[in-house]
């Protein structure tokens, strides 16, 4: 169970960030036009940002393998289709459709672990998992440029083909059903109105740089998204069997999770996609060499994730999500400073501490998540997390992009070439992305509490001698 869950999450993970090395490729070879470039990107995380926490509750009501298995196999359909793709438009819908299938495992892969694994178990199997997280996330890049220069950038997609086809048949012999006894029917309008603000929410996101944010189409998203959305908190004060259960706001750690997620993504995620930019334009690295040069991040995102599993039940969840925050902060930190002219070994100490930061949070996130809520709830609980952290990512990304480009153009004017205009604002969004960092372990303090966890823990045993 826990490889399954593990490999489902690696492919998620992996289909974020893989394909935006073989871009070139894809562009020369399709005669992509650079907006169909970028929604090669966009397309997948709009529909698995829209999808997670509907994807989350539909599993607590219609069985987690059930819709599991049925996730694994849309994946596989639509990566086949990705790889097969004879043009951009069909490439970048099949994206999308390959993100319906990424949020029902992203959520589903971590329902399963809470239902599973309980206990120090339960800590070990989120360490694992957070593991696989930070060294799927580095490795993206590294496949992603190995692919590109030996088999070609249709391979990309065809991978998660080959890792996907052995995860059914597992996923059928080991996994077993489980849901929430006590949910009814499907809440349709909660799943429109959900799904359809955050797609216009993080459409208007990962288009404002481009379009303007002032822009007619940019503020309409934005506009459209903030309505759907307040139906959707509506509807669910009205109904009788909320997809979404509010109550769980007001548990202060639920909410620090969710922060936390949302603060860790939006750092850490913006500076993947920046620092192999600088390795690329102000190195002149080759893109497999970029890949190489981000593994100081990915062996230290794993390694830390391992040790905050097997410890986890050692000290208070708060300890870990502090320290894994500030320790993000000073990452950034680190590599503030770098000139054009610097070797990755420059940039190599900061990547590490800040994947060491990201490892140490990746865990303790879910067991967050998870620890407070009843098993009944997980998948709600999964998908919300995973939400908050995917909004981080489009967040963070649009906004440090925005302070990147801005820094860009000051530096234009005064330098000597574009890897020089390019770390200006390079340079801003880290220190940025420390202060966003630095903000998160704030509320990770303030927020996560061991009395929340306790209280969780007394409501299970309760519901059990009731159903005994």
């Amino acid at each position: 169970m826990l490889v399954v869950a593990c490999v489902a999450t690696a492919l998620v993970i992996l289909s974020i960030n893989l394909p935006t090395v073989v871009l070139p490729e894809i562009a020369g070879n399709l005669s992509a036009s650079f907006a169909e470039q970028q929604w090669v990107v966009n397309a997948y995380a709009l529909s698995l940002a829209a999808l997670l926490l509907t994807a989350g509750s539909l599993s607590d009501r219609l069985g987690r393998k059930r819709v599991f298995v049925a996730g694994l196999v849309w994946f596989l359909l639509s990566s086949l289709l990705c790889g097969l793709a004879w043009g951009p438009v069909v490439l970048d819908l099949a994206r999308a459709a390959q993100g319906v299938g990424g949020a029902v495992l992203f959520a589903g892969s971590l329902a399963i672990l809470g239902e599973e694994f309980q206990g120090s178990e339960r800590g070990g199997a989120l360490g694992i998992w957070g593991a696989v997280v930070g060294a799927a996330t580095a490795a993206g890049p590294l496949l992603g440029g190995a692919l590109s220069e030996t088999l070609g950038w249709r391979w990309a997609f065809h991978l998660c083909v080959v890792l996907t086809l052995p995860a059914i048949p597992l996923a059928i012999a080991y996994l077993t059903e489980s849901n929430d006894l006590a949910s009814g029917g499907i809440d349709w309008i909660g799943v429109a109105t959900l799904s359809i603000g955050v797609f216009f929410v993080v459409f208007a996101l990962v288009g404002g740089n481009d379009r303007g944010w002032g822009s007619p189409t940019t503020l309409g998203a934005f506009v459209l998204g903030a309505f759907f959305l307040a139906g959707y908190v509506l509807t669910e004060k009205v109904e009788r069997d909320p997809m979404l259960d509010l109550s769980l706001f007001r548990v202060p750690t639920f909410v620090g999770a969710s922060l936390v997620a949302f603060s860790v993504s939006g750092a850490v995620f913006a500076m993947l996609v920046f620092a192999p930019q600088f390795f690329l334009d102000a190195e002149g690295a080759s893109a497999f060499g970029t890949g190489l040069r981000m593994l100081p991040f990915g062996l230290a995102a794993f390694a830390a994730s391992v040790l905050a599993g097997q410890i986890s039940d050692r000290l208070p969840t708060r300890a870990f999500l502090g320290v894994g925050m500030v320790l993000v902060g000073l990452g950034l930190a680190l590599m503030h400073g770098v000139e054009a002219g610097s070797s990755w070994e420059r940039l190599a100490p900061g990547l590490a501490v800040a994947g060491a930061g990201l490892g140490l949070v990746n865990p303790l996130l879910a067991a967050a998540a998870l620890g407070v809520v009843s098993s009944a709830r997980g998948g709600m609980a999964a998908g919300i997390n995973n939400t908050f952290r995917q909004l981080g990512i489009s967040v963070g990304v649009a906004g440090l992009g925005a302070i990147l480009e801005n820094g860009q153009a000051q530096g234009a004017a005064e330098a000597a070439s574009q890897g020089e205009a390019f770390v200006v604002g390079f340079n801003q969004a880290l220190l940025v992305g420390a202060a966003i960092a630095f903000v998160g372990a704030l509320l990770a303090v303030l927020l996560v509490r061991p009395r929340d966890f306790a209280a969780a823990r007394e409501d299970q045993a309760t519901q059990g001698r009731e159903e005994d």
